[in-house]
């Protein structure tokens, strides 16, 4: 119990005794954890629940989860002018996962329980009292490992958070939980025990496609070097079913890019987990900007693209999105970094994927078909397809062309399993990693050790005009890439060839 300070206690003067108890708690901000204390009042007025800290609607309706989960856990409420800040007070808070440290803050100053040890605490109150697992737990835990002090979350959530390096992770499934746990002391509780890393394998297999060799071998190459692709064709012809096959073919995440992935993602608001598939994101073509590429009023959230981090960002129906919309996926592109500016303040979220797309040659979908003719007129056809820009157009590596599946290939046998060609694809990423980073990444000026013939071969398409000069550095890399593919360590005429007819044009033939 607090006492007022030596100078306000003189002859005349009433002093007014208060209780005050504090807790920490996490906030989110560009998938970076930070620490928020919340601190709890309660003064010696009626009763009135106030909250501060530039709270958001989920966070403000705390009082009335706060208020019936500990009457439902058997606690007294304090019948008392409770005040509760959120600190630091000018960053934004969101989302449920500060019931929990409200609820026991309240309590510690109330009396109800021993003053708050030094713990990091999430999770969202039910009406009856339980702890449910909100998106903070891996922040609570990321904080937990960094200042070396335990963390108090949901118990669905707390072998996620123990297998946070370095995390001492407890789990309560109710406040009434927390409370027992908090008087008896932490001390004499043993900790959650790690979870396991978990690999989804719902990614389609490779097998099932017919035909479409060159479509195949372009996403291998991708996958092997993390390049982006575009598919193009007539409706039909299988683009987004090669597409979604990309997952199947690419290696897994390490843990710690699965928990960067996993912070990304909680930032957002969802719960992915330690999950080290990467992640494929597929946002329709109606989806804003800000869904695009983050952004929000208050503290902004990540978009799709930095949901995709260290997987797979896939646009489908390409031409079908805004051309503006697109346009700002140029610079995450090149720095793997989304820049989201609000007044007072700047958030940077990561963002480095692998932009795979597919579209129609026009909006009929039938341009250059040899069986269907295309209905639309010239001018539309050309509206439909500026809407990709030159510069967005250029930064893919790989451009191809989807034709239709012929007779012969659709009854004939299945091509290679998925299992077979990541073997391939891992292999090559061992020998990009050995030389420290993907191909993707590498800097013009990169010795990619090519003979006399591949670098005469790529000057002769730049000075032809086939290929711009950003177009050439690609098209070097993905020859890199091939070399790896073939186990070479020259990259050799015939790799820069496959290189070059794997960025062909998208063009009215």
């Amino acid at each position: 119990m607090g006492v007022a300070p030596p100078f306000l206690r003189r002859p005349g003067i009433r002093t007014v005794n208060f209780m005050y108890a504090a807790t920490t708690s996490v906030a989110l901000v560009g998938g970076e954890a930070r620490p928020v204390e919340v601190q709890a009042h309660v003064g010696r007025q009626n009763d009135v629940f106030k909250l501060s800290g530039l709270p958001d609607t989920a966070v403000r309706e705390a009082k009335d989860r706060v208020r019936a989960a500990v009457l439902s856990a058997g606690i007294r409420f304090p019948n008392r002018t409770v005040t509760v800040n959120l600190a630091p007070a000018d960053l934004p808070k969101g989302g449920t996962d500060y019931d929990l440290p409200i609820a026991l803050g309240i309590l510690a100053a109330s009396r109800e329980i021993p003053p708050m040890r030094r713990a990091v605490v999430v999770g969202e109150l039910a009406l009856d009292g339980a702890v449910r697992a909100g998106s903070n737990a891996l922040g609570a835990a990321v904080l937990s490992a960094r200042h070396q002090i335990p963390c108090l979350v949901a118990s669905a959530a707390a072998a996620e958070a123990a297998a946070i390096p370095g995390a001492v992770a407890y789990g309560v499934s109710s406040l009434a939980e927390a409370v027992d746990l908090l008087r008896s002391g932490l001390e004499g509780t043993a900790p959650a025990a790690p979870g396991q890393p978990m690999t989804r394998n719902e990614a389609p297999d490779m097998a099932d496609i017919k035909g479409q060799l060159m479509a195949r071998r372009a996403l291998e190459v991708a996958a092997a070097g993390g390049h982006h692709l575009l598919f193009h064709g007539p409706p039909g012809s299988g683009k987004t079913m090669l597409a979604r096959r990309l997952i199947g073919i690419l290696p897994r995440l390490e843990i710690s890019e699965a928990i960067e992935t996993a912070m990304l993602w909680a930032a957002a608001g969802r719960r992915r987990g330690l999950d080290t598939t990467p992640p494929f994101r597929s946002p329709h073509h109606t989806a804003s900007k800000a869904a695009l590429v983050g952004g929000g009023s208050g503290n902004p959230v990540p978009g799709e693209a930095s949901l995709a981090h260290r997987g797979v960002l896939f646009l489908d129906e390409l031409a079908e999105f805004p051309r503006g919309h697109l346009d700002t996926l140029r610079q995450p592109l090149e720095e793997g970094v989304v820049s989201v500016a609000r007044r007072g303040m700047s958030v940077d979220f990561p963002a480095s994927f692998q932009l795979l797309a597919a579209t129609n040659p026009c909006p009929c979908g039938f341009h250059g078909d040899r069986r269907k003719p295309c209905e639309c007129r010239p001018a539309i056809r050309w509206r439909y397809r500026s809407r990709i820009s030159g510069p967005l157009l250029d930064r893919f590596d790989l451009i191809v062309h989807v034709g239709r599946v012929e007779a012969e290939e659709y009854v004939g046998a299945s091509g290679e399993a998925s299992a077979v060609v990541a073997e391939r694809v891992q292999e090559s990423r061992v020998i990009q990693v050995a030389r420290g980073q993907l191909n993707r990444h590498l800097a013009p000026s990169a010795p990619l050790l090519e003979s006399a013939a591949a670098g005469g071969l790529v000057a002769s398409a730049v000075g032809s005009g086939l290929l711009t000069a950003r177009g050439a550095d690609r098209v070097r890399r993905v020859a890199r890439t091939i070399a790896d593919l073939t186990g070479v360590d020259q990259v050799e005429e015939e790799h820069m060839a496959e290189a070059i007819g794997l960025r062909g044009e998208w063009r009215d033939d």
